[in-house]
């Protein structure tokens, strides 16, 4: 894959709160545990916000980081927007320019 320059998209207030609404009904695809972020963890994100656009992690109690600190340093290393943290949840959005227009998220 060629290395893109990727930036964070800035998200208005209504494009979060679709997001959100999408982001109700997905499953958890990675959660942060005793590790912290790692390789693993980061290239399985990278992963899924190029095939889904939109990733649901959990936060686990084990986690060695506050949980809003865990997942902004998450985002930055994915390149992603930070939608939500709920609780133990975090939604992560990167768009893939990529993706053919009918599967990509309209915002």
């Amino acid at each position: 894959m060629a290395t893109k320059k990727i930036k964070i998209p800035k998200l208005s207030g209504s494009q979060i709160r679709h997001l959100r609404g999408l982001g109700h009904h997905l499953t958890d695809l990675a959660m942060i545990g005793k590790e912290g972020i790692t390789p693993n963890l980061v290239k399985a994100v990278q992963d899924n916000l190029v095939a889904h656009e939109l990733v649901k992690i959990r936060i686990q109690d084990t986690c060695p980081l506050d949980r809003k600190e865990a997942v902004a340093q998450l985002a930055t290393e994915v390149v992603a927007a930070v939608v939500q943290i709920l609780g133990k949840t975090a939604l992560l959005y990167r768009p893939n320019p990529d993706r053919n227009e009918d599967q990509r998220i309209s915002l």
